[in-house]
């Protein structure tokens, strides 16, 4: 398995002589190393010194950070290494997003917070980046090591001499946990932890004594050894077991189909997976949570497999197939749309990064996708029937209905014009919410980014990892799609992306509340209070830094907005305000909403 640090296949293949880490993005003003005074002995062998080296060495040129009195040193220590900058986000949820938004582009991100108060606050973004297996070390300055075992009350906690209760939350959304509050042993900590996150593609929680960023201790005394963790290695009777028995299972199907799953991102199998395809001839499809790791742009792509709402013509192939090869699948309630999929165990074999099971068994063990994909490559024989019955019933897909002058404005054909803005050097931030549905329908080119969380589905993530990722991937220019809902639990971060100078286009999506919990349960409690966003971006502007903001009701005021977004205000961050009805979504909307709530709703089993 590769060792490099990155997104799917490492992120640009990290440097080409293979050591660890990415080069730096752009500049940022978040924090200016001139106003701050360097701490005593950053130049020595502290252990604040050896975490940043450390960061900058896996390919973290960006730490998100809220300052509480518990880690301010720590941030001196963090400011002073020439290769890593602090940002300042408005509060730890957008900075823990934001390290989840990073670890997207870069492969590994981190935030930087203070005990408990600050602690729990980033709790929530990290679940997130659990759930979607991302590398994030999320670390946390707690108290002074000698009030450790003491019977003292501190301030940031609950009031009680028991200084552990963070800890316990973090150990259920962390794959690992460092205390550290003595010198001896903390290298060992540190570096342990941060292999741990990226060995396991889940974040990590290092705890730090507020005092102890500063000290110099031998263990520190020379620059740190670059990680070389050891590549895990498929077993290969275990291999070949499974090649053999998933080749014979597949060979003799008449219309097998592929389909790509989350998973493809952490078994960095997103290559293999292709060479499977070239290899093949099936049709390959992507469920919805892995848009963004398989190519739409492949000449046989048949478009989101989504159940009841997949793109048309995609789950009449692949329900009909009598095989098809699930990559990395997470089928979870919505993936499912209510467990509505009209897939049969005995015809699916599942790949996970590293098991196989072909049909009712057998299962194979010690596997690891991208090998398993390679080595079946070679022994699948053409079979493009299925691609051929697609391109038999496939009808190319409509436009929307011609907008009259100053009509105002739907949000298919808000979607028609984003989907023009899209190429290989953008990316999409798609919104938990109807920007699910939306984003899923447009045809990404090759190079072009995406990005969204499905299996957390946290309303307002997209804030802060639409700030990461801006931060991380320097190459690209990040388009938003966020809901007016979600916009206001998170909005505050813009102010982040304004001194960072990100010309991100932020397109808020105005129709009056919560329209994907409408149309699951409807209720008064999905309505918002509407506010004026474009004057709200304004004032968070101040006239520091670039940004334009417009408010658009018609297609000619979007034409005209985007117009200036690509060209005059190609270096701004640009906010446009879409108004649109409350009651305008997406038909996939709607039908996912109704078998959702048929789910939701369920009676209980009789006991």
């Amino acid at each position: 398995m590769d060792t490099k640090i990155g997104s799917v296949d490492a992120a640009a293949e990290a440097k080409a002589n293979g050591v660890l880490g990415c080069p730096p993005g752009t500049g940022c003003s978040a924090v200016a190393p001139s106003a701050v005074v360097p701490a005593a002995g950053t130049c020595e062998a502290t252990l604040g010194r050896h975490l940043a080296l450390r960061l900058v060495q896996i390919g973290v040129s960006d730490v998100f950070s809220v300052p509480g009195d518990f880690n301010l040193t720590l941030l001196d220590h963090l400011i002073a290494e020439p290769g890593l900058r602090v940002i300042g986000c408005c509060n730890e949820l957008n900075a823990g997003y934001a390290a989840d938004g990073y670890a997207r582009a870069r492969g590994v991100g981190a935030c930087v917070v203070t005990f408990t108060v600050g602690g729990l606050s980033v709790l929530n973004a990290i679940a997130g980046a659990y759930s979607e297996n991302l590398p994030v070390v999320c670390i946390v300055c707690g108290p002074n090591s000698n009030d450790y075992g003491t019977n003292r009350i501190l301030h940031h906690t609950i009031g009680l001499p028991d200084f552990s209760q963070e800890l316990r939350c973090f150990q259920t959304v962390t794959c690992f946990q460092a205390v550290v509050n003595n010198l001896e042993d903390a290298h060992e900590q540190i570096d342990t932890a941060i292999s741990t996150a990226i060995k396991e593609s889940k974040p990590v929680y290092i705890s730090i004594g507020c005092n102890l960023s500063g000290i110099p201790h031998p263990t520190f005394s020379r620059e740190p050894v670059p990680f070389n963790l050891s590549p895990r290695l498929s077993n290969q009777m275990g291999l070949e077991a499974a090649v053999e028995a998933t080749a014979a299972f597949l060979n003799k199907a008449v219309k097998p189909v592929l389909v790509g799953g989350p998973k493809i991102r952490v078994a960095k199998a997103g290559k293999a997976f292709v060479e499977l395809a070239d290899a093949c001839g099936y049709p390959i499809a992507a469920m919805p949570s892995a848009k963004g790791l398989v190519p739409e742009h492949h000449s046989r792509f048949i478009g989101t497999y989504w159940g009841a709402v997949s793109t048309a013509f995609c789950a009449e192939i692949v329900e009909s197939a009598d095989a098809y090869l699930f990559a990395g699948p997470i089928f979870n309630d919505y993936s499912s749309v209510g467990y509505s999929l009209l897939l049969k165990k005995e015809k699916a074999i599942i790949v996970q990064p590293d098991r196989v099971v072909v049909g009712n068994g057998p299962a194979f063990g010690c596997i690891l996708m991208k090998d398993f994909f390679q080595a079946l490559a070679k022994r699948l024989t053409l079979n493009t029937t299925a691609h051929e019955n697609y391109r038999r019933i496939h009808v190319p897909d409509g436009q929307p209905l011609e907008c009259q002058p100053k009509e105002p404005l739907r949000v298919n054909v808000l979607f028609k014009h984003i989907q023009k803005m899209l190429s290989a050097d953008t990316a999409v931030i798609a919104e938990t919410g109807d920007s699910w549905f939306n984003c899923q329908k447009l045809r990404l080119p090759e190079g072009c980014g995406y990005e969204f969380q499905m299996q957390y589905g946290s309303i307002g993530w997209s804030v802060g990892a639409t700030l990461g990722y801006a931060q991380a991937a320097t190459d690209k220019r990040v388009i938003a799609c966020i809901g007016d809902g979600s916009f206001q639990v998170t909005a505050q971060d813009v102010s982040t992306m304004l001194r960072c100078e990100q010309n991100c286009i932020i397109f808020l999506i105005n129709n009056g509340g919560y329209t994907i919990e409408v149309e699951i349960h409807d209720g008064p409690y999905n309505v918002i209070k509407n506010w004026n966003y474009t004057a709200l971006i304004e004032a968070i502007h101040n006239g520091e830094g670039k940004c334009w903001t417009a408010k658009v009701t018609c297609e000619e005021e979007l034409k005209k907005a985007i117009e200036a977004s690509l060209g005059p205000k190609k270096d701004c961050l640009c906010f446009i305000e879409i108004i649109v009805h409350k009651d305008d979504t997406s038909k996939e909307l709607l039908e996912w909403g109704s078998r959702v709530c048929a789910a939701n709703s369920r009676s209980p089993n009789p006991q």
